[in-house]
C-alpha cells in the first residue's frame, strides 16, 4: 500500500509565476497509480475532481459552483500573487480503484471553542489568537477496504502555519485523536499531510511513542505516519522528480511510505 502526500501550493511553482500547473502536478503525483494520494492546498473549485475533497478556506465569492468558477477566473489573472484569495482552498484524497471506500468523514481542527480553550491553556496573546482564527483547518478521513482484505483509516490534514508551533501541535493531536477514534480496531491508521511541524516537535515525538504507536516521522514538515503495520522509511522526492518543463512544482516535495 503506497501512500503519498503533497502540498500543491495552489498549483504554483517556485518561484511563483502568473500561470498555475495544478493539472500537471496531479498527473505527476498520480501517474504511477499510488494506492492513496493525499493533497493539501487544493483550490476549492478543483475538489470535486478527487475521490474526496473537503473545503478548508471557503471561496470568498461564495460556495455556489458558478461563483467558484468566477473565483477561478480571477485567480488565473496571476496565480503567483492571488493564490487562494478568491478561489478558497481545501484538502483532497485520490484513491486507486483497486480499493473500496467504506466511509468519508471530516473534522474542523481549529473551531472557535477549541481555540478558546487552547488559548487559555497555552496563555496565547492577541496576535496568536487572531492568526489562529484567520484560516479554517480541517482533517478528512477515508476508511478503505483493500483487495488483500485489510482495512485502512487514512486521515489527511494541513495544520496551521504560525511561528508559535504549539498551534499546529494542538491541531495535530486533535487530528490524531479523530483518526484513531474513528478507526475500527482492525484498521491500519494513517496520518498524512503537511503538519507544519518537524520531527523535533513534542507532538510529533508523542505520536511516535508507544502510547500512540505511530511510525517514525520524516525530516521535514510533511509526514506519513502509520499505526498497526510496518512501513518503509519515508521517502521525499528529489527536486528533479517534481520538475515540469524546467519549472519546480510547489514549494513542498511529495513524501511517501510503503505500508508492508
Amino acid at each position: 500500500m503506497l501512500v503519498r502526500s503533497w502540498n500543491l501550493f495552489h498549483g504554483n511553482t517556485v518561484p511563483p509565476q502568473r500561470h498555475a500547473f495544478l493539472d500537471e502536478m496531479v498527473r505527476l503525483a498520480s501517474d504511477d497509480d499510488p494506492d492513496v494520494l493525499c493533497l493539501q492546498e487544493v483550490p476549492a473549485w478543483a475538489l470535486d475532481r478527487f475521490t474526496a475533497g473537503d473545503v478548508a478556506a471557503r471561496p470568498r465569492l461564495g460556495p455556489l459552483p458558478s461563483l467558484a468558477r468566477v473565483g477561478q477566473a480571477l485567480t488565473a489573472l496571476n496565480h503567483g500573487v492571488l493564490r487562494s484569495a478568491f478561489s478558497g482552498q481545501g484538502i483532497a484524497m485520490l484513491v486507486s480503484p483497486r480499493h473500496r471506500v467504506l466511509a468519508h468523514e471530516s473534522l474542523t481542527l481549529n473551531p472557535r471553542r477549541f481555540r478558546d480553550a487552547q488559548a487559555r491553556l497555552l496563555e496565547l496573546g492577541a496576535v496568536a489568537r487572531l492568526a489562529w482564527a484567520k484560516e479554517r483547518r480541517v482533517v478528512q478521513a477515508l476508511r478503505l477496504a483493500a483487495a488483500d482484505g485489510r482495512t485502512y483509516l487514512v486521515a489527511n490534514l494541513h495544520c496551521t502555519s504560525f511561528h508559535d508551533r504549539r498551534l499546529a501541535q494542538a491541531e495535530l493531536l486533535r487530528a490524531a485523536w479523530f483518526a484513531t477514534s474513528t478507526a475500527l480496531a482492525e484498521d491500519v491508521v494513517v496520518l498524512a499531510g503537511d503538519f507544519n511541524l518537524t520531527e523535533a516537535a513534542p507532538a510529533v515525538r508523542e505520536l511516535a511513542s508507544p502510547e500512540w504507536g505511530f511510525s517514525a516521522p520524516g525530516p521535514g514538515i510533511d509526514h506519513v505516519l502509520v499505526r498497526g503495520a510496518s512501513t518503509t522509511e519515508l521517502r521525499r522526492w528529489p527536486a528533479e522528480q517534481r520538475r515540469f518543463d524546467g519549472r519546480l512544482l510547489s514549494d513542498h516535495a511529495p513524501v511517501e511510505v510503503e505500508i508492508e
